[in-house]
This record gives C-alpha cells, sequence and structure tokens, in this order.
C-alpha cells in the first residue's frame, strides 16, 4: 500500500457520485455534514497509519464523524468501491487493513474438555481464564473525621 496522501481533485470526481452524502438533503434540520472529503481523507490517513481513531490529527474533522462514516460506507458497501477506485492495484491490501479496524470477534469455539486441559482458545485464551489478571487494590486513605461543636 502506498503511504498516505490527500485524495486529488481528479479522484475526487470519480469518487463523490458514490457518497450518499453529496447527494442534496430534503430534511434541513440538523447539525450540517461535515466536508466529505476531508473525512474520506481522514479515514484513509487511519488505515495507512493503523492507529487509533482518537489519535486522528485536527487538521481532519473530529474522530467521531470519520469513525462514523467509516462504519456506514462500510456496511453500505461504499468504501470497497472508493478503494477500487483510488488503490485499484493494491485493493486487496488495503481492504485487509479495513477489515482489521473493524475489530469484528472471531468465534471462539473450545469444548469444556479443551478447556479443562488448558487449551487456548482461538482468541488465545487459555480455558475459563481472564484475559488479564485483575491488579490488587490500592489501600484506601484513613478518613478524617471533624467534630463539631454541638451548637448551645
Amino acid at each position: 500500500m502506498r503511504p498516505y496522501r490527500e485524495v486529488t481533485d481528479e479522484e475526487w470526481r470519480l469518487i463523490a457520485p458514490l457518497l450518499p452524502e453529496s447527494r442534496p438533503r430534503r430534511d434541513l434540520r440538523g447539525r450540517p455534514l461535515s466536508n466529505s472529503r476531508a473525512v474520506l481523507n481522514g479515514v484513509l490517513w487511519i488505515i495507512s497509519t493503523g492507529i487509533s481513531w482518537s489519535l486522528l490529527p485536527r487538521t481532519f474533522p473530529p474522530y467521531q464523524t470519520c469513525h462514523r462514516r467509516f462504519k456506514a460506507w462500510h456496511e453500505e458497501g461504499i468504501l470497497e468501491d472508493m478503494l477500487k477506485q483510488l488503490y485499484s492495484e493494491d485493493v486487496e491490501q488495503v481492504y485487509a487493513r479495513v477489515l482489521m479496524r473493524m475489530r469484528q470477534p472471531q468465534p471462539a469455539v473450545a469444548t469444556d474438555t479443551a478447556a479443562a486441559e488448558g487449551a487456548t482458545a482461538p482468541g488465545g485464551v487459555a480455558g475459563p481464564a481472564r484475559a488479564r489478571p485483575r491488579l490488587p487494590r490500592r489501600p484506601r486513605a484513613p478518613r478524617v473525621r471533624v467534630r463539631r461543636p454541638a451548637s448551645e
């Protein structure tokens, strides 16, 4: 996959008709939509770098907006069509990164005997054990009671 770059004007002309946000809305209530091109650039930055949504630089729209549109575009199949337009030669590699970003859990198939024997499930967790060990609690600071003099 090529390193991150912003969508060019020529690429945007090919992609813009695919987006449902580019069509005019009948209902003008609510917040105005963020610029779809800037949102797409933010999504492509996340896909190319692979870091957390909350670390999206401020040059892009809010990460919540980018993530919400990313999920909507993925569920509607629009994201795959856009990636085919942008990365025609590397589309399978890029789409594999997209699927990693979706964090869809893999079903764990383990029988009771396998868990009892300590076999690991596909998620890497051995039997019924916790994913992370629980840390001991910090001791609480003693409470200081202040006695007020009785009112006369």
